[in-house]
């Protein structure tokens, strides 16, 4: 072989381990880089629970990691903007249950959220309340589901959208206690409180940063919380599942990202959301709305996901429910 042939040889044998060695650094770079430009968490309509979780995230994010992260609400349109947008890190959903429950209740859904969404982090909860108008004879579960099958159909809940936590909560009480409560439907939980505080209905299942304020004023009587455990933010009331064994309603908002986002994109997000989240001030500031930190990792959010599909899925379909 001659010595100029070695010398070629050489040459590109250093060539290709400079561009593996570049290409490796690159990589390295752009994931240490990332946020790099403003991030997006995309979510409901201003001004619901969904709206209150997501600027407080957001902020927390934007002093964290130095980078703008905005809330860009977009009502019931916000998961199919989320699904179509690029798979980068820098557009993210924040909702409800309604992400993989929507299928059940609408035949002509065109997206799957476990296909479709890669799940971040399960960021916060907030219990569900069982509540009466103040002259309604009851303050137990007890009393609440004799009254009911003494009266079939006489009784009346309050309920916003259908398929929300309240509404569903309503229909797994129903099913469970065997029972004949009619659902009267609203415009959302406001106007479902407001009903239900001006007697028009009897009952309603709200969840506790949505009910706390009507209750503190006497106007609602709040007899037991949906916890699978005693909560601090109903710390003096029964759980439902002392006289209903099994039953659990929580209303949870969870983080999304489209379906395709780098892994370490999405364990990055997770983390650091749980590191917002730690704040002591941010989790008073969210005690204060009703709402407790949970913060789970993208695999602890993925198996949730999957067990209240097996048991809300049925219920729905049980039921007949129909958004």
């Amino acid at each position: 072989m001659s010595k100029s042939h070695e010398c070629f040889k050489s040459s590109s044998i250093q060539s290709i381990v400079s561009i593996i060695v570049l290409a490796t650094f690159s990589c390295t770079v752009g994931a240490q880089q990332y946020p790099s430009r403003l991030v997006r968490i995309v979510t409901a309509e201003a001004g619901g629970g969904n709206d209150v979780v997501s600027r407080l995230i957001g902020q927390g994010l934007t002093a964290n990691l130095h980078q703008q992260v905005i809330v860009d609400n977009r009502g019931s349109f916000a998961i199919e903007a989320v699904i179509k947008a690029p798979a980068d890190g820098y557009t993210l959903l924040l909702y409800g249950p309604t992400v993989w429950l929507l299928p059940f209740l609408r035949e002509n859904v065109t997206f799957d959220s476990q296909r479709d969404l890669a799940p971040i982090t399960l960021a916060v909860s907030s219990p569900i309340l069982v509540v009466v108008h103040p002259s309604l004879p009851v303050k137990t579960i007890q009393g609440l589901i004799a009254l009911a099958k003494s009266r079939p159909g006489a009784l009346n809940y309050a309920a916003g959208t259908i398929g929300s936590t309240p509404h569903l909560a309503a229909e797994l009480f129903r099913s469970m206690a065997s029972i004949d409560i009619v659902r009267v439907p609203y415009r959302g939980t406001g106007p479902g409180l407001a009903a239900t505080i001006a007697g028009q209905v009897q009952l309603m299942f709200p969840s506790v940063n949505s009910a706390s304020p009507h209750i503190a004023s006497g106007r609602l009587r709040a007899i037991a919380v949906a916890t699978a455990k005693p909560t601090i933010l109903a710390p003096h009331l029964p759980l439902v599942s002392a006289d209903l064994s099994g039953y659990e309603a929580v209303s949870v908002f969870g983080v999304f990202a489209p379906a395709g986002t780098p892994l370490s994109t999405i364990n990055f997000l997770s983390a650091e959301i749980a590191r917002v989240l730690s704040n002591r001030d941010l989790k008073d500031r969210l005690l204060s709305n009703g709402l407790d930190v949970v913060g789970s990792s993208p695999e602890e959010f993925s198996q949730k996901i999957k067990a209240e599909i097996a048991r809300m899925g049925p219920l729905i379909k049980d039921s007949g429910i129909r958004g």
